[in-house]
């Protein structure tokens, strides 16, 4: 099978380690920068076209989209007009989403959303552990991720990073990141309560923490916050139940459960991953993705996520921020 891999930042150079990894060499990169493309062929050989156009005469069986969210659906749109089946990374942006959908609809073409987290050994275990209910019925949690938003990208001016723009901040972009998982584990969201800031002195355009409080449809009240502020990156999450408490620290990466039967706590540890030079997450989880890419290339019943769920949590996105500028609580509807 022939790839093709659009945006050779940070995260298209991810992808084209994975499918490597995966045993799938023929693959073909497309970024209009001639930096980014000098350094692809040089480092992984692989072809590469300044043109999608160009790019898509090579006619790739696959597309993966990894070009920062503002520019995914319009390249969305001519992969889905070509019929080529694609991923494309995590969408930020509600408005225009509905258009991918209806031609990968009208066209029959595959689209598999991208949903990293659920790839998580961590989070894989969490969900794991609520779904068979070992902690008894589950109420509520706590969930905050921070991380530094010049710290993303350390070898680039982040004042120029698409994550230090309005429409595509790095929170913005966390948000639904988390929130794909969050749904998946704990089922749909009924109504929601958010407050959105500026409040560090960071040189950007951007909100830099967003405050969430999540009710769902099982009664489960959840809060989510989500900072671009904390000079050390971290997830840590504590799931409380009837019957006992569960926790994760992404540092540690650990998942401890806390049995109110015993008074013991059990323990979970995540295997070594693959970890590489300026990159703060493992590759494991990205490469258990494109690994359900590509066999749902096969079979769109084999990826664990769909348009219809992803349009839902870019739905919730957007009824935080309203819930955020209007001053209230938010209906999601489903």
């Amino acid at each position: 099978m022939k790839f093709l891999v659009v945006g050779l930042g940070s995260m298209g150079k991810r992808r084209i380690r994975n499918l490597k990894y995966l045993n799938h060499t023929d693959v073909i990169g497309c970024d209009t920068s001639q930096e980014r493309r000098s350094e692809v062929e040089s480092k992984y050989s692989v072809k590469t076209f300044s043109s999608i156009d160009d790019a898509f005469a090579q006619k790739p069986d696959a597309v993966i989209i990894s070009t920062p969210p503002d520019k995914h659906y319009d390249i969305a749109v001519k992969t889905a007009e070509h019929g080529f089946p694609f991923f494309m990374e995590a969408n930020v942006i509600p408005d225009g989403f509905d258009k991918v959908v209806s031609i990968c609809s009208k066209k029959r073409v595959f689209y598999a959303p991208s949903c990293t987290m659920r790839f998580n050994p961590s989070l894989r275990k969490v969900n794991e552990l609520v779904k068979k209910k070992s902690i008894g019925k589950v109420l509520s949690f706590v969930y905050h991720v921070g991380q530094y938003l010049p710290d993303w990208h350390p070898y680039e001016d982040y004042r120029i990073f698409y994550v230090s723009k309005k429409e595509t901040g790095a929170c913005r972009e966390i948000v639904p990141f988390e929130l794909n998982w969050l749904s998946w584990t704990f089922g749909d969201i009924a109504n929601l309560t958010a407050m959105k800031r500026k409040v560090s002195k960071l040189e950007s355009d951007i909100d830099d923490i967003y405050a969430t409080i999540l009710e769902f449809e099982s009664g489960i009240v959840g809060n989510l916050v989500v900072d671009v502020l904390s000079r050390v990156p971290y997830r840590s999450l504590k799931i409380i139940g009837e019957e006992g408490v569960i926790t994760w620290e992404w540092v540690e990466k650990k998942v401890r459960v806390y049995h109110t039967s015993t008074k013991s706590w059990e323990e979970h540890v995540e295997p070594p991953g693959i970890k590489m030079e300026g990159y703060v997450a493992e590759e494991n989880q990205y490469i258990d993705e494109m690994s359900s890419f590509v066999s749902g290339l096969q079979d769109p019943s084999n990826y664990s996520h769909n348009p219809q769920s992803e349009q839902r949590i870019l739905d919730i996105l957007k009824k935080i921020e309203e819930s955020s500028d209007k001053g209230k609580q938010e209906k999601v509807k489903h």
